[in-house]
This record gives structure tokens, C-alpha cells and sequence, in this order.
């Protein structure tokens, strides 16, 4: 049962994000065409580990970013230069995630993509 219970609120966590974080669905969106294009190239083992552990690494940054910003919200309603420090980190830590993950996926298609077009 307390699992059960665990597993409810991290699903309304994953169900938050995706409902109020536009940049959650975007990279959600991205994701999911390279999951098709990964199927339609036929990835092997090792790309697809590759591959699904940096779509994961990406959602996962996304989703640290809207805890950390909540949390410094709730923590701090006015300007704060700390609070700043700490939202703007949060989101260099999604941009980096996702350039890396721009960077892994050109490194996985791109040379398939120019086999096969």
C-alpha cells in the first residue's frame, strides 16, 4: 500500500510537469520523434541505451528545474539575488542536458540518416 501511495504522487508529479511546463512537453515531444526515428533507423542495443538514458536525463533536468523553482517560490515571494542564482542554474542545468542530448542524438542519426537518404 505505501508504495502504491509512492507511486501516486510521483505520477501527479510527472502529470504537473507535463501539464504546466511547456518546456516539459517540448522536450516530451522531441523525445518521442526520436524514439520513432530510432525504431525506423533500427538502432542497436547500445544506441537505444544510449539513447533512452539521455531522453531521460533531459525530463529528469526539466523536472528537477520546476521542483527547485517551486520550492525557491515558495521559499522566497520577492526578488532575491539567491533565489535568481538558484533559478537560473536550475535552468543551465536543462539547457546543458539538452545540448548534450542534441549532441548525442547527432552523433546516433546522423550517420545513419546520411546511409540510408
Amino acid at each position: 500500500m505505501i508504495h502504491q501511495i509512492g507511486f501516486n504522487h510521483a505520477w501527479e508529479g510527472i502529470k504537473y510537469a507535463f501539464s504546466t511546463q511547456p518546456n516539459f512537453r517540448v522536450h516530451g515531444l522531441l523525445a518521442t520523434i526520436a524514439l520513432l526515428l530510432g525504431v525506423w533507423l533500427g538502432l542497436n542495443s547500445l544506441e537505444w541505451l544510449v539513447l533512452v538514458f539521455t531522453i531521460c536525463m533531459v525530463l529528469i533536468a526539466e523536472m528537477v528545474n520546476t521542483a527547485l523553482e517551486s520550492m525557491t517560490d515558495l521559499i522566497e515571494e520577492k526578488y532575491h539575488v539567491k533565489a535568481k542564482i538558484a533559478k537560473d542554474v536550475s535552468a543551465g542545468m536543462v539547457l546543458v542536458s539538452a545540448i548534450s542530448s542534441l549532441i548525442v542524438g547527432l552523433i546516433i542519426f546522423v550517420p545513419k540518416l546520411w546511409r540510408c537518404c
